[in-house]
C-alpha cells in the first residue's frame, strides 16, 4: 500500500519540480532582460551631445543616426517595440548623455530640444540666411525663398531691400526642425512684440517708421562699437535729416562697394574721396536721406539709441585718435575740419592703404 502511494505522489513532485524549474528559469531571464533593459548601452566618450532626426524620418533611419553612438542597437531596438517608438519617430533635435541605458535612450529620443539661436550684425539677407540655416534644419536656400515671398513682404509692409529690418537680433529658442516658414512667422511675431506701443511713439516723436529707425540704426551701429556713444551719434543723424543734408556715413558708401564688387568678405577699413562719388542708392553722400535698406542687421542697443537720441547741436564728427573707438564731434565745419585733418594725418602716419 505505501509503495503505491509513493508511486501516486511522483507526477506531483515532477509537477513541483517542473515549477520550480519554470520559475526559477523565469526569474533567470526576467534578471537578465532588467540588466540588459538597464545596463549602459552608449559608446560615445563625450559627456553629451545631440542627435538631429531630420522631418518625417523613419524607425530605420533612426537606427542608422544612432549606429555610431549605441553599444547594442539590438538591446535599444527591443526595448523600442516594447514603448512603441518605431511607430511613433519624432524629428528633432535630442540629447544624448554618456552611460544611458536602453530604457533612458528611448526616452531621450522623445524629447525635442530647442535650439538656442542667437544672431547680430548680419550684413545682407544672405549672410543672414546662412547664419540661421547652419543652426536648423532648413537650409539657407529654403529660408531666403521664405524672406523674400512677395505676399509676406506685401502683407507686412517690406520689401526685398528693406526686410532685413524685420529680424531682432537676440537669442531666441527655436526646434531645430522649425520650416523656414515657421521660423520665419515666429520672427514677425517677434518683431511685432517689438516694436509695442512705447516704442512706436518714440519713433512717430523722431519722424520715423519702425523700418526707418532700423536703417539708421544699421549706421549707428556701424559707427561706433561704444554703446554708450550710439545715442549722441543717433542725435547728429537726425540733425542732418532734419536740416536735409545728406547723412554722409562712411560705413554706406562701404556697403556700397561691397555690393558693387559683389565682395561682402572684404574688410574696409578706409573710404577714399573717389569713393564718395560712386553711383549707389546706399552712397549717402550724393544721397539725401536714408538708404534703401539697413547696411547690417543693429543691435537693439543701436535701434535704442535712434529711439532715444541725444539732443545735441552737434552736426559732424570724425574719429578720435586721442580715445581709440570713440570720435569728436563738432557743430561747425570749421571745428570738424580741424578734427579730420588730425584723424587724416594720423591714418597716413599708419599706413593704412584701404
Amino acid at each position: 500500500m505505501n509503495n503505491f502511494k509513493n508511486i501516486i505522489l511522483k507526477p506531483k513532485k515532477i509537477i513541483s519540480i517542473l515549477s520550480v524549474v519554470l520559475i526559477t528559469g523565469l526569474i533567470v531571464y526576467g534578471f537578465i532582460l532588467v540588466r540588459q533593459i538597464f545596463a549602459v548601452n552608449t559608446k560615445f566618450t563625450e559627456n553629451e551631445l545631440y542627435v538631429h532626426v531630420p522631418t518625417n524620418a523613419n524607425y530605420d533611419e533612426v537606427k542608422n543616426i544612432l549606429t555610431d553612438y549605441v553599444s547594442n542597437l539590438k538591446t535599444f531596438e527591443m526595448v523600442a517595440s516594447k514603448m512603441s517608438y518605431p511607430e511613433n519617430v519624432k524629428s528633432g533635435r535630442f540629447l544624448l548623455t554618456k552611460g544611458m541605458n536602453s530604457y533612458e535612450l528611448v526616452k531621450a529620443m522623445r524629447i525635442n530640444i530647442p535650439v538656442k539661436l542667437s544672431f547680430n550684425n548680419q550684413e545682407r539677407l544672405e549672410n543672414f540666411a546662412g547664419r540661421v540655416g547652419s543652426q536648423i534644419e532648413a537650409d539657407s536656400l529654403s529660408l531666403l525663398t521664405s524672406f523674400r515671398d512677395s505676399i509676406f513682404l506685401a502683407e507686412n509692409g517690406f520689401n526685398e531691400k528693406n526686410v532685413l529690418a524685420m529680424f531682432i537680433p537676440n537669442t531666441y529658442e527655436i526646434y531645430w526642425n522649425t520650416s523656414a516658414g515657421k521660423f520665419r512667422d515666429k520672427m514677425i511675431k517677434e518683431y511685432r512684440i517689438f516694436w509695442n506701443k512705447e516704442r512706436l511713439a518714440k519713433a512717430e516723436q523722431i519722424g520715423l517708421s519702425p523700418i526707418e529707425v532700423t536703417i539708421l540704426a544699421s549706421i549707428v551701429h556701424k559707427e561706433s562699437v561704444k554703446k554708450d556713444e550710439r545715442p549722441r551719434i543717433a542725435g547728429v543723424y537726425l540733425n542732418r535729416l532734419r536740416l536735409g543734408m545728406p547723412l554722409q556715413a562712411d560705413p554706406t558708401v562701404i556697403y556700397a562697394i561691397k555690393e558693387k564688387q559683389n565682395d561682402f568678405n572684404q574688410v574696409i577699413k578706409r573710404v577714399f574721396f573717389n569713393d564718395l562719388r560712386m553711383t549707389s542708392p546706399y552712397n549717402t553722400y550724393i544721397n539725401i536721406g536714408l538708404p534703401p535698406g539697413p547696411i547690417a542687421m543693429p543691435d537693439i542697443t543701436a535701434l535704442e539709441a535712434v529711439l532715444s537720441p541725444e539732443k545735441n547741436d552737434y552736426i559732424y564728427f570724425c574719429a578720435s585718435v586721442d580715445r581709440f573707438g570713440y570720435h569728436e564731434f563738432a557743430a561747425t565745419l570749421k571745428e570738424h575740419n580741424i578734427n579730420a585733418k588730425k584723424y587724416s594725418n594720423w591714418i597716413n602716419s599708419q599706413g593704412v592703404k584701404r
